[in-house]
């Protein structure tokens, strides 16, 4: 029986350690949190928990986590304002699966409706309406990222005799620009379209849009019908991860007992991770409300301090309100290539995430200044 790895295979796995150590100082481009200490639950690594079926259905599988998985799905529909006794969510695999659950439960109530989403959602956003094969029209952005409103009551206007699916972005991948839940369920009013369904794709910025001021409207009470995070990107977590809370009636059009597991199938997945409920449970003890809070405040000042020194140095770089998110010229190839700067065209970010640093920032603008030297005047810095 086999030991364990083999010297050469150790030395493989040495080796990919230290590369991703070392990486994981330079990475400004990504939006993964990385001030997360899992420690003290690793000792649950050694079990198979399997959160098989829905959380609020007790399974002859009890090796799992659905206790903690419901008290996380409990947090979030405090925050995001759900209606006290008509909510459900379960933990999921990403943002990506929170999106399709809640297109798919908005395509059970809508099988007719016409899906409408800015020309910024994520891009697994057309992946998942082919899945579910879907109608959809694309709306026009504002210069911020933010939908064109004016846009999207014209296009809606045209397909009026058709139920509605609009899918808002709260925190777009390049600009972390916000739609206005309140001003798309004014639009849908104005027009008279009462078959109508609105989720919010809050994957990066909904936990603490939820906790900042002044509030931002986006969630249940402001009009949305579903809303869907990751939990690996701001809370922090070492396996991707995610959360989508749904308005309980209309989770119950869907879903079917399973006898052998003695619950109900109402999840995208059969068997799910029951690890990850425990980092999100976790994290939401040891921070809480407050300290959540506090970890985005302490970004967006890194954020604006980011932003402040390019423009003085010379080189352009805004953000939107209430943001993690510096939005940049493209530096060189080989900036973006030692910082792990996300590009698309000639724009590129850098995502002031828990646990990015003043210093890791420092080091990357004095590599901004040795490569480029002053460019031109200071920009207006505000």
């Amino acid at each position: 029986m086999s030991q364990g790895l083999s010297k050469n295979d150790r030395r493989r796995f040495e080796d990919k350690l230290s590369k991703i150590i070392r990486a994981n100082e330079t990475m400004l481009g990504y939006p993964l949190a990385r001030d997360f200490d899992y420690s003290e639950i690793l000792p649950l690594i050694a079990y198979g928990l399997n959160n098989i079926g829905d959380p609020k259905v007790e399974s002859t599988s009890v090796i799992n986590t659905r206790e903690e998985e419901n008290e996380v799905v409990d947090f979030f529909a405090d925050i995001f304002r759900a209606p006290a006794n008509n909510y459900w969510g379960y933990v999921t695999n990403g943002g990506t699966e929170g999106n399709l659950y809640a297109l798919y439960l908005a395509r059970e109530l809508y099988p007719d409706a016409m899906v409408y989403f800015s020309e910024a959602t994520h891009y697994s956003v057309q992946k998942n309406l082919h899945l579910l094969k879907l109608d959809s029209i694309t709306i026009r952005c504002q210069e911020n990222d933010e939908m064109d409103y004016e846009d999207l009551e014209e296009v809606m206007s045209q397909h009026r005799h058709r139920p509605a699916i609009v899918f808002a972005n709260i925190g777009t991948t390049m600009t972390e620009a916000k739609d206005n839940v309140a001003t798309i369920k004014n639009i849908l009013k104005k027009l008279a379209i009462r078959q109508h369904y609105v989720h919010a794709d809050a994957a990066l910025a909904g936990t603490y849009t939820a906790l900042v001021e002044p509030h931002h409207p986006f969630d249940f009470q402001d009009g949305a019908d579903s809303i869907s995070i990751s939990g690996h990107k701001f809370i922090g977590s070492p396996i991707p991860c995610g959360v989508v809370i749904v308005k309980k009636n209309y989770k119950e059009r869907i879903g079917q007992l399973i006898p052998y597991i003695g619950t109900l199938d109402t999840t995208i997945t059969g068997s799910r991770n029951g690890h990850t409920p425990m980092f999100l449970w976790y994290a939401i003890k040891k921070w809480g409300k407050e300290g959540f809070l506090q970890r985005a405040e302490h970004g967006m000042e890194l954020a604006k301090y980011t932003r402040r020194k390019l423009n003085l140095m010379g080189w352009k770089a805004w953000m939107n309100p209430n943001s993690l998110t510096v939005v940049i010229d493209k530096p060189a190839d080989e900036l973006i290539a030692k910082w792990q700067i996300a590009t698309q065209g000639n724009m590129a970010h850098i995502i002031c995430m828990p646990g990015v640093t003043k210093e890791q920032i420092d080091l990357f603008l004095a590599d901004m200044l040795k490569f480029y030297g002053s460019r031109v005047a200071p920009i207006s810095v505000n």
